[in-house]
């Protein structure tokens, strides 16, 4: 099951202030709070959720990663409060001055609010809709990180368009209506459908523009693709979307296409080179160039090694996108290449081989899978 946003969990604009974030999570907590909910599984577990949301938007670092990555910038959702790692105690613990604790005996819920407040009128702002665009990256991209321009169409707001406010909603983006239910009257509101939750209407439409006081335009912007992307990954560039008369722009968000190497494959962090030998080669020892991401690099072939064994360079892989200073290895694998055809000399040859004590094959000499494992994690 794919986790919800944070922004939609605090239900804030992706541009809020760091107040408003606080504000939010403070009416979200309050609201599923255990001492206002006891004993309801559901209301626990979207306080966790808020806590979650709050720990990840309230920090500026998180916050910018989440914001480029999402989930997968954050830890992907392993772990955290909705994955089980912090309880409740932690989240009281952690975020104690949310709640007020810090002496005068003031109930939790007082604190929340500092004594009052309430839901208040503040108008939603408006978002426009997000651009969706494929970038393929080739495996050097990936791994040193890359700057990359890009021309893509985005809805913009046309020169000369003047705005007022909506009459429908008075400038307010949302619109409220009262129902009667069987525990009494309950307020609802949603974006307004004339102005489309932007409190604005067009005043005048500029020729070439639709209704909204919008054109379409060719731009390009510059994006800075952290090391250690994958193929399918979405980063988001918030504010590049499209344009929303009166509100902000939407997001572009970008899927990493990895493009094929011609002789290197990706395992995770780590990057796989397939390196065939001859026979002498593998027999006597060799040294041999190998392709990396960065350049070559010379290994040695020790005498009599085996297919199937395999070299680790190490640190010679893709940089963690999650930061720090975990880099994957090149691992080698080693494969003894056997001739199809021979001429009659080569078949001579072997033919003096096939008794040679030297080349009867022993198997108690050979290592076992868990020597090999060993050995390769060594």
């Amino acid at each position: 099951m794919s986790k919800r946003d944070f922004y939609d969990i605090l239900e804030v604009g992706k541009n809020a202030t760091e107040a408003e974030i606080k504000k939010a999570y403070r009416k979200k907590a309050i609201q599923f709070h255990p001492d206002k909910n006891p004993d309801n599984k559901e209301a626990e577990e979207k306080f966790k959720e808020a806590a979650e949301a709050y720990e990840i938007l309230s920090n500026a670092e998180k916050k910018q990663r989440y914001d480029q990555f999402g989930h997968a910038g954050v830890g992907g959702g392993q772990g955290g409060f909705g994955g089980g790692g912090m309880n409740m105690d932690d989240i009281f613990s952690q975020f104690g001055d949310i709640f007020g604790g810090q002496g005068g005996g003031g109930s939790p819920f007082e604190s929340f609010f500092g004594g009052g407040g309430g839901r208040g009128g503040r108008t939603q702002q408006a978002v426009g809709s997000n651009i969706r665009i494929k970038l393929k990256l080739t495996l050097e991209d990936i791994t040193n990180g890359v700057e990359k321009k890009i021309k893509y169409n985005k809805k913009v707001v046309a020169p000369g368009v003047n705005f007022e406010n909506c009459t429908t909603c008075n400038g307010r983006g949302q619109v409220t209506r009262v129902q009667s239910t069987f525990l009494g009257q309950m307020q609802t509101a949603s974006p307004c459908p004339t102005c489309r939750g932007n409190g604005k209407k067009v005043k005048n439409v500029p020729p070439g523009a639709d209704g909204m006081g919008l054109i379409t335009e060719k731009v390009t912007t510059t994006i800075d693709i952290p090391a250690g992307v994958a193929d399918g990954m979405q980063l988001n560039v918030r504010g590049r979307g499209n344009e929303m008369p009166g509100g902000v722009a939407g997001d572009l968000i970008v899927l990493v296409e990895e493009v094929k190497h011609e002789s290197l494959e990706r395992d995770g962090n780590n990057v796989i080179y397939n390196l065939h030998v001859s026979f002498p080669q593998a027999a006597l020892g060799t040294d041999v160039e190998v392709p990396t991401v960065s350049g070559k690099a010379r290994i040695k072939i020790e005498a009599g090694t085996q297919s199937g064994k395999v070299l680790r360079l190490r640190g010679k892989g893709i940089p963690d996108v999650n930061g720090g200073y975990s880099t994957g290895d090149q691992l080698i694998y080693i494969n003894v290449f056997t001739p199809n055809k021979l001429n009659n000399d080569e078949k001579t040859m072997m033919k003096q081989l096939l008794d040679a004590e030297n080349f009867i094959p022993d198997p108690s000499k050979e290592k076992g899978f868990f020597d090999k494992m060993k050995d390769f994690f060594n």
